[in-house]
């Protein structure tokens, strides 16, 4: 039998193959901004070069007592490491240059065409700190084991990490002890937390664990007074009272001040 049925074949039509295209942008446009962003770039580059010379000359400014001109010139030479004006790292040389002894602060800037100009402000030594370091006015030991201490220097001590506490109280306490004629050649803080101070004229004052600003107080208060007009006669003062103090004398005899100080009888710590 002839079948006149239509094959299932013929019923897919053959159907063209797409081309890829580009999408629709305006790419002559960014091919000029890219083209010029590169340009831009190389100028950048080639500026760089240009500039980038080789460092002649460093210039060194400050007041120096500790340090000279030439000791950091050539700290800095040390840490160019071939850079030149441009690529040489200001941050890594000013930090060379705080490592050094007695510096502070340093700061370096580049002075065209062909050199660095260098600013260093010297550590001040306020103290000497336990046996032979020497701490700043922030109370930062910045020498250790110095060979060489100003013999001018109060003598400060603590227990490690007490640095700073020991120097703030001992630059208040040296302004209002000043002011009646001495000085603080001293200042103790011991494992135990207690206070003791030294005066120029020899006398010790023992302010022992608590309250230490109301004792001091009123150390300078009253017992400075005192210690202003007796001072050959006086071993010692303990402010650890209520509200009084007592006298040691170098006779080796004791004395109360105070009405509070002779009830108590004895210090408080």
């Amino acid at each position: 039998m002839i079948s006149f049925g239509r094959k299932r074949g013929n019923r897919r039509r053959s159907e063209p193959a797409r081309r890829w295209q580009l999408p629709a942008l305006p790419w002559r446009r960014i091919g000029l901004v890219t083209g010029a962003a590169l340009l831009v770039v190389a100028a950048a580059g080639l500026l760089v070069l240009l500039l980038d010379q080789p460092i002649e000359r460093v210039t060194v400014a400050g007041s120096f007592q500790r340090i000279t001109a030439p000791e950091v010139e050539k700290a800095v030479r040390a840490e160019l490491r071939g850079a030149g004006l441009v690529s040489v790292d200001l941050a890594r040389v000013s930090r060379a240059l705080r490592r050094l002894p007695w510096v502070d602060t340093a700061t370096v800037q580049r002075s065209w065409p062909r050199g660095l100009k260098v600013q260093v402000t010297e550590q001040v030594a306020v103290a000497r700190w336990n046996a032979a370091d020497l701490v700043n006015a922030r109370g930062e030991c910045f020498i250790s084991g110095a060979r060489f201490v100003p013999p001018e220097l109060p003598q400060l001590s603590g227990p490690d990490g007490t640095e700073a506490e020991v120097v703030q109280r001992y630059l208040a306490a040296q302004g209002r002890v000043v002011e009646a004629g001495m000085r603080l050649v001293a200042m103790r803080l011991d494992a135990r937390g207690a206070w003791e101070l030294t005066l120029d004229n020899g006398v010790q004052v023992r302010l022992g664990r608590q309250r230490f600003e109301e004792r001091f107080e009123r150390f300078a208060s009253v017992a400075l007074r005192l210690i202003a007009q007796r001072a050959p006669d006086i071993d010692y003062v303990d402010m650890r009272y209520t509200n009084g103090f007592a006298v040691g004398w170098r006779t080796g005899a004791t004395r109360l001040a105070g009405r509070t100080a002779a009830e108590d009888g004895r210090p408080d710590g």
